[in-house]
């Protein structure tokens, strides 16, 4: 029976002694700028069916949002393997530039088997579904864009049908349209066009928990009066058609910006927990709302078991974990150091990062707030290397700001990184020109890196992408 929600007034608002190469680990903030230009390549993707605009509005998200689900998942990973290949080709091409040697088609070091997903369906634990004009003309309609505003053809498709969608993502965004659409608030499609109802963000984990983020412009209205909506709100996953999601945390965050951080506009908690929380490798982790955590569990795991495989004849001494995020692959290899310095500029992750240490019984972490590129030379200058240096690098698609590049190649003891990379073919490729050419000329000192092995991991079955584990040694 369906359940006729109003928005009443209310009288209250809703509250709610070893030696070792080393190894360096970059993470999630540090902004590439300042370096010389690099060429990059034009990102690959496959080829559209020749009658691609006569198809259904569905295929036609699948083909944009999950571009490789008409292959096999084996094919998925040979494209893959080939994509990377011709990347490092490229790298090659360009580091030749700037050496006496000859390019060659041939790479000078191995490229490894990619490593599969556990799991190819259904694998996010982390999505993000806007508000838009639907195929039906309506304006209140939850899915995901096809189309662009430039050319003034955005259409917003429903997800049902996506291969990488969890169904109880695809659920609770059905239910955010029933809901505003029952809402006598207009959405918000274009900022300064008005409307209030934004996207939904969608976390869950392994156990099946899950939180809900909605996102909402407050316009002109007055606390009191968002505070009525709030109210009907959690009133309609609570007791109302929504209350089939059993959601565990709902959130709210009033924002005049496309994003905005928690610092800038708190996330409100409605209802439920402030946290849930996920397993990897044993270890236990706490998600907040705007945590940075691996969308694919267990490729994740994966993934730090190639780091911690990479970094086995390093066991011992000092892991520098920048950009460390919440602190998942400084905390997974803690039981191989002696210590973990993690560096983060988001405060509440660094926060997230010392809970986590504190959960899992981790007394070898400890962590500093700033920027890298600023924290990390003042750091390295300080830092005995006797037992060993070791760091991994995994930055966002901005990759690292050239300050940091230098930091890493100017210290001494660090004779071996890791990066690992989600675009390696983007602003990753001027880090890695950045860590081996011998022309790079910002106040560098250290001896080049060359590249020794490369490693896919596949995060993301059904698109394009997969992380590099990238091994540079001087």
């Amino acid at each position: 029976m369906r359940l006729h929600l109003t928005w009443p007034l209310l009288k209250q608002a809703v509250i709610m002694p070893k030696t070792c190469f080393s190894y360096s680990i970059t993470s999630r903030c540090a902004v590439n700028t300042g370096c010389k230009p690099v060429k990059r390549r034009k990102e690959r993707k496959p080829k559209l069916p020749a009658d691609w605009h006569t198809l259904s509005w569905e295929e036609r998200l699948a083909d944009t949002v999950t571009p490789l689900w008409r292959m096999s998942y084996e094919e998925q990973l040979q494209w893959k393997q080939e994509q990377q290949h011709k990347i490092l080709l490229e790298m090659t091409k360009q580091l030749a530039q700037d050496s006496m040697h000859p390019f060659s088609n041939d790479l000078r070091f191995p490229l490894l088997p990619i490593v599969a997903s556990p799991v190819s369906d259904g694998y996010r634990n982390k999505s993000t579904f806007s508000v838009n004009i639907g195929v039906d003309g309506n304006p209140k309609t939850v899915g995901f864009y096809i189309g662009t505003g430039k050319a003034g053809n955005i259409v917003c498709v429903h997800g049902d049908h996506l291969l990488n969608m969890p169904s109880k993502h695809k659920m609770v965004a059905r239910h955010y349209e029933d809901f505003i659409r029952l809402s006598p608030l207009k959405p918000c499609i274009l900022l300064h066009d008005g409307g209030h109802w934004r996207e939904i963000t969608v976390r869950t984990n392994s156990a099946g928990h899950t939180m809900a983020i909605v996102y909402f412009h407050p316009q002109t209205l007055t606390p009191e009066e968002i505070a009525v909506h709030k109210a009907a709100l959690v009133e309609y996953f609570t007791k109302g058609p929504g209350a089939v999601c059993q959601l565990d945390s709902l959130y709210f965050q009033e924002t005049t910006m496309t994003r905005c951080s928690h610092e800038q506009s708190p996330y409100q908690l409605l209802h439920g927990q402030p946290h849930i929380f996920e397993e990897v490798l044993g270890f236990r982790f706490r998600i907040s709302a705007d945590s940075f955590f691996q969308v694919n569990r267990g490729a994740a795991e994966a993934l730090y078991k190639t780091v911690a495989e990479l970094n086995r004849a390093c066991v011992g001494g000092t892991l520098l974990d920048v950009c460390c995020g919440t602190g998942a692959i400084g905390i997974s290899l803690s039981p191989q150091m002696e210590r973990v310095i993690g560096i983060e500029l988001i405060e509440q992750a660094v926060e997230d990062a010392k809970f986590n240490a504190a959960l899992n019984r981790v007394h070898n972490c400890e962590y500093l707030s700033g920027k890298a590129e600023v924290v990390l030379p003042n750091l390295m200058a300080t830092l005995n290397s006797d037992g060993g240096l070791t760091a991994v690098v995994n930055p966002s698609r901005a990759g690292l700001h050239y300050r940091v590049v230098r930091a890493l190649r100017n210290h001494p003891a660090i004779r071996r990184l890791v990066y690992i990379s989600c675009k390696p073919d983007g602003e990753a490729m001027r880090n890695f020109i950045g860590l081996c050419s011998s022309d790079y000329k910002r106040k560098i000192i250290g001896e080049a890196f060359k590249p020794t092995v490369a490693i896919p991991v596949d995060l993301f079955p059904h698109t394009p992408h997969c992380e590099l584990v990238l091994v540079f040694e001087q």
